[in-house]
């Protein structure tokens, strides 16, 4: 198959039409293979405007989606960003092209060795992923000028809104296990503000801060 073709196609028809203007976003987009990321048996599907199974009950991301969180960041280039919930790596790929540098923290250990493989391969040197409970953030390398959470969540962790940076924003989805909203926070002053951006639909985050992880 073509995949660049298919990978611009992606762009124009899945970002570009649905509003995501940013061109540094868009360029990356453009340049990161998501079959990759994917198993072999899936790549026909890789750049379709779906999300697509990657094991242990989690999932890769819409593209548009993963544009869409990925722009509200706004990112320039020198921040130091906390993702949380690795995955297969994809989203991460996107964050380590447009930041400085990228902590991610996944809960699942075989899907962290996997994603840690796969950007290793690609020669993705500024990622460094842990495993750990990201509910908490990720207290050592605080604070962070960006964070996105990749899973719903039924309230904003404090730890992740203690560990962003003056000035700095977050993503989250917010609300029930199968449905939430996706919300973008900004630091100013030490206060919060918060806007509803959109409904979305994530698998659970669980941890101390999130979900409980018995009720999954």
């Amino acid at each position: 198959m073509d995949f660049d073709a298919l990978r611009k196609l992606m762009v124009e028809r899945q970002l570009i039409e649905r509003g995501i203007k940013d061109k540094r976003v868009l360029d990356v987009f453009l340049k990161i293979p998501r079959h990759k990321f994917i198993a072999p048996e899936l790549a026909n599907s890789a750049y379709d405007d779906c999300p697509l199974p990657i094991g242990s009950g989690q999932t890769i991301s819409q593209p548009f989606m993963v544009a869409l969180m990925t722009e509200l960041l706004a990112l320039k280039g020198t921040e130091r960003v906390l993702e949380l919930g690795t995955g297969s790596g994809y989203q991460t790929a996107i964050l380590a092209a447009l930041a400085k540098e990228v902590y991610s923290v996944e809960r699942i250990e075989k899907l962290a060795n996997a994603a840690n493989e796969r950007l290793d391969d690609m020669g993705i040197n500024n990622v460094h992923i842990q495993i750990g409970d990201g509910t908490l953030g990720l207290e050592d390398f605080q604070p962070y000028e960006a964070i996105m959470v990749t899973a719903g969540a039924p309230e904003i962790p404090r730890a992740l809104t203690e560990q962003l940076s003056e000035g700095g924003r977050l993503v989250i989805p917010e609300g029930g296990r199968f449905t939430q909203t996706l919300m973008l926070l900004e630091k100013h002053e030490g206060k919060i503000a918060q806007q509803e951006i959109c409904g979305c639909v994530f698998v659970p985050l669980l941890g101390k801060q999130g979900w409980k992880i018995k009720d999954d």
